[in-house]
């Protein structure tokens, strides 16, 4: 096949997606197209990328921030129109809201206020969008139709550029040639995150009796989501040599945990909030103590997962980083100040390989627990959603783990410009569908 019919195909393949999924969410506004290109751009290669445009290597491109911001006034414009009530929303989210407070108070000591005042101002949006979600009639599948439509667009895609535009779809390693596959993304490590996202939200569909209206999914719905469902794993196996370890242990994680809720409600097993507050409260404070100590609180993970004991070399990355962390522990560098061209080039390296050391390195302790605030709080809104849908706050649990458990070896939580971030973000305002009428509705 031509690399012409081959995107045709998949074009097509991808319209049919999202028709499906137009006819199976009903009653959802046309303004959740707005929250569906943000998470796209969110989740794929820069707008600059794609068109050549070239940017400022650290500040982005004028592309991008426009197409954002005209996404973000879209979203404020609809918000007024649903007459959505900001004082209300800012105390029902007050965790979430502290959080981009105290990112916007880092900025005082930031390296390059102003760059990091336009990253601030992309969390700024990101909120808007999930609140988009919170003012659908129903939130909760607002943000699965969300979830879904990226899915079937970014999987189906990232796949033909492997396999018929690898100028676009494959990368090369700088030292030592490796070939890895990126699809739509910008590194390997971005395309495992579509992949494990994708991987989790088309098997919790699959698993599902229902479209979460009481209308049993027809079958050319099953058959769509198991054929983008096949297409995510062969992604997550990646190319020879170089698949994600780090995603598959979340997604197991994510999955068995899942399996063992539904145990649990079979048995009639009344679960402990303390409990699961616990667990969250464990695997923050885990993935901390993993940097600091190496990575051999991992060792035995590591090994079963065919990776030397160097995490692929992460620890060494985490040995170089941590004096910047010890030299700044309580505030931190300021919010979108450490990862710029200069330090990419200086380290090497893109990124830590560790979600939480990326907190510690640009928000300090005080960032950390105002990120462990915000996870907690989500927390506690599913396990209170439980008694009104068992299985959506199963499904956000589980989703809230596999994102802590990723983390401890890759990047994501810093900030919710990143897939399963914004993924998280939207979950955590489809929790709170029974404060919608004060916040203001469609």
């Amino acid at each position: 096949m031509s690399r012409v019919s081959a995107l045709l195909v998949c074009t097509l393949f991808v319209a049919f997606l999202l028709n499906m999924e137009r006819k199976r969410a009903t009653g959802l506004s046309r303004a959740l197209w707005i929250p569906t290109i943000w998470i796209l751009l969110v989740a794929s290669k820069p707008l600059a990328t794609w068109f050549g445009v070239v940017g400022d290597p650290t500040a982005g491109s004028l592309l991008d921030r426009t197409v954002l911001s005209g996404l973000g006034c879209l979203a404020l414009l609809v918000l007024a129109s649903r007459q959505f009530h900001w004082p209300s929303a800012m105390k029902t989210y007050a965790s979430l809201m502290l959080l981009i407070g105290v990112m916007l108070i880092s900025l005082l000591w930031s390296r390059i206020p102003a760059i990091s005042f336009k990253r601030w101002i992309r969390e700024l949006i990101a909120v808007v969008m999930a609140f988009i979600v919170l003012t659908e009639r129903d939130p909760r599948e607002a943000a699965l139709s969300v979830l879904k439509r990226s899915v079937f667009v970014l999987i189906p895609f990232s796949l033909l550029l492997i396999k018929y535009y690898p100028e676009l779809g494959v990368e090369y390693g700088r030292w030592t040639g490796d070939r890895s596959w990126i699809g739509v993304t910008m590194q390997k490590n971005a395309l495992g995150r579509v992949s494990i996202v994708a991987t989790f939200v088309l098997l919790w569909t699959l698993s599902r009796k229902s479209d979460g209206q009481g209308i049993p999914l027809r079958r050319c719905q099953r058959l769509g989501d198991a054929s983008v469902l096949l297409m995510s794993l062969w992604l997550l196996k990646g190319a020879p040599g170089s698949y994600s370890a780090t995603g598959i242990a979340a997604l197991a994680v994510g999955l068995g945990a899942y399996v063992a809720l539904m145990l649990i409600r079979r048995s009639q097993i009344q679960l402990s909030l303390g409990l699961l507050t616990g667990l969250v409260a464990f695997v923050i404070a885990f993935g901390v103590i993993t940097v600091f100590v190496g990575g051999s609180s991992v060792k035995a993970v590591i090994s079963v997962l065919g990776r030397d004991t160097t995490l692929t070399g992460r620890t060494m990355v985490w040995a170089a980083l941590i004096p910047v962390v010890v030299s700044r522990p309580l505030l931190g560098g300021g919010f979108g100040s450490f990862w710029t061209y200069e330090s990419r080039l200086f380290y090497e390296i893109s990124d830590s390989h560790s979600g939480y050391l990326d907190v510690l390195l640009e928000l300090g302790l005080l960032g950390m627990l105002f990120f462990g605030g915000f996870l907690l709080a989500f927390c506690r809104r599913a396990y209170r959603e439980m008694s009104n849908d068992f299985d959506w706050a199963s499904f956000c649990l589980c989703f809230l783990f596999m994102v802590l458990i990723h983390n401890i070896a890759e990047t994501s939580l810093s900030s919710f410009t990143s897939y399963p971030m914004a993924a998280l973000l939207l979950l955590s305002a489809s929790l709170r569908a029974g404060t919608r009428s004060t916040l203001g509705a469609t």
